[in-house]
């Protein structure tokens, strides 16, 4: 039977998604046509500043020109070719990572999650070529890993994990920044310690430069790997390369993994590791189909050529936003204090922070709420003082209304 779609494109749209798409999204009710700079455009034609950004990924923001040349130069050239055979854009963007990190090697993937899937293997794989019992992984209360079963397994949150346990086992949860039970938690058996510098979805919680050079020191006493998961927090959004350079120049993991920005808006993972961590996969031990095929790999490219010039834009551009914060939060008792660094940025309510987002949209801004009280903001790296200026008038206003129902 032909089913009747109510009359507007926008309604079509919702109807159509909902019968035939997995409901696993819970969405806002905007149904977004196109997007251009640091702006989505609604199938109304109404405009909404994007400090989303895709969560994290349009870290150029939308149809930059220099990604835009990018893809149709090699769309009409080679987009994918298996990694049976080579292609010269895969070792240029490794080069680039390994010069930016220190580190020697990469594997290519497709997301977040599939790069934290490779080096949970590579830190068993380590572990197991020294010990057969060293197989346990630390990792953090809060934190996030991805949706993939191994992903999940180190996501300390009870929600992600709960339904679909038993989960791969081995995993052992200290609280952020807790150097005892770091200490305590970290063993011969151990072969790998896992943690976001910045936990993202766990409510922009920065790790210290304390705990993570304790957690350097473990790792290499009882030969583990330590692995950074900069998903999220990598590739500039902080102002450096990577979100450990923070914790100063001695500082190095053995395993990075990366993905949301990397080919501004395109599929892609990336594991950048030591030379002794990527000894683990030998040929057929790991692999991706799609993962670093050419088209992402050339837009890879021409992200990582304008790092090094987006990153003192970055800093200054994320200093201004913080400062506008601070002076907004002063008129606000609801309003605690920042978290994150440069365009990573929590704003912590103490109420729940959930019914500003509809409010915020509303008004033509969209951002997001995580841990429920923490306003989370991942603007694109290219914003100006003036899309600030814009956002913090739309935070004024929806903060002027008051919390909202439930909230209070």
């Amino acid at each position: 039977m032909p089913v009747a779609y109510p009359e507007t494109d926008t309604e079509q749209i919702v109807a159509r998604d909902h019968q035939y798409v997995v409901r696993n999204y819970g969405r806002y009710p905007l149904v977004v046509s196109r997007a251009d700079g640091v702006y989505l455009y609604g199938e109304d034609g109404r405009k909404y500043l994007d400090f989303v950004s895709g969560i994290g990924v349009m870290a150029l923001g939308h149809s930059h020109p220099r990604v835009v040349s990018a893809i149709a130069d090699q769309i009409g050239t080679l987009v994918h070719c298996s990694n049976l055979y080579y292609h010269p854009l895969q070792g240029e963007v490794a080069q680039l990572l390994s010069e930016l990190s220190g580190l020697q090697r990469t594997f290519f993937c497709n997301s977040g999650a599939e790069a934290v899937e490779a080096a949970l293997k590579i830190a068993k794989g380590y572990g197991r070529a020294r010990d057969s019992a060293k197989t346990e992984i630390v990792a953090l209360e809060e934190s996030f890993g991805g949706r993939t079963l191994g992903a999940i397994s180190v996501t300390g949150q009870p929600k992600y994990r709960a339904p679909f346990e038993p989960v791969i086992p081995g995993v052992r949860f200290i609280a952020p920044n807790d150097l005892g039970a770091l200490e305590a938690a970290v063993g011969d058996q151990t072969a790998g310690i896992v943690f976001e510098p910045i936990l993202g979805e766990g409510g922009i919680i920065e790790i210290s430069a304390e705990f993570a050079a304790l957690a350097r020191r473990l790792a290499t006493k009882h030969d583990a790997l330590l692995i950074c998961d900069e998903v999220q927090c990598g590739m500039g959004r902080t102002g450096q390369a990577f979100a450990f350079q923070h914790w100063g120049a001695d500082f190095l993991p053995d395993v990075i993994t990366l993905a949301k920005p990397l080919a501004a808006g395109l599929p892609i993972g990336a594991v950048v590791c030591s030379e002794a961590a990527a000894a683990v996969l030998a040929p057929g031990m790991h692999g991706s189909t799609f993962g670093g095929g050419a088209l992402a790999c050339r837009v890879a490219r021409e992200f990582l050529g304008m790092l090094p010039e987006l990153m003192p834009h970055v800093r200054e551009v994320s200093a201004y936003f913080r400062a506008r914060l601070a002076d907004l939060a002063t008129n606000h008792d609801f309003v605690n204090r920042q978290r994150g660094r440069g365009l990573m940025v929590g704003l912590e309510l103490n109420i729940p922070g959930g019914g500003f987002v509809p409010r915020a949209q509303e008004l033509g801004l969209l951002m997001n709420c995580t841990a429920g009280n923490i306003l989370r903001f991942l603007p694109p790296f290219v914003i100006e003082r003036e899309h600030v200026d814009e956002a913090i008038a739309v935070l004024a206003e929806a903060f002027r209304q008051g919390p909202p129902d439930g909230a209070g």
